[in-house]
């Protein structure tokens, strides 16, 4: 699951955390593998910070992520449980039900 973040990425963590300046955590000293990790762990304040978050995002932006989630290169293991649960409300809101019923499925398969 180990990936370097390519432009894309760093746009969307730049656009749902403008606040992060570095794109290094600084507790383990290197850079960022996923993007939605860093935002649950060391940005958002809160679920709905979170899910706020997550709605800044054009509906291609998060079919990218969805896209890498799926495909294993996005991880939601170090994403908090509540703010899995916000991603798959804004996936349902903003995309389908039937793709938010897939992400929770496949999250319960994955053991994430």
């Amino acid at each position: 699951m180990a990936r370097k973040l390519n432009s894309s990425d760093l746009q969307i963590l730049k656009k749902i955390a403008p606040e992060l300046v570095d794109n290094t955590c600084r507790h383990a000293d290197w850079e960022f593998r996923s993007v939605l990790p860093p935002v649950s762990q060391h940005i958002s304040t809160s679920n709905n910070d979170f899910r706020e978050r997550l709605l800044k995002l054009s509906d291609e932006e998060l079919n990218y992520l969805i896209n890498l989630i799926f495909e294993g290169m996005e991880s939601l293991h170090c994403v908090k449980k509540e703010h899995v649960d916000a991603l798959i409300e804004v996936v349902s809101e903003k995309i389908s039900k039937v793709k938010a019923a897939e992400l929770l499925e496949f999250h319960k398969f994955a053991g994430d």
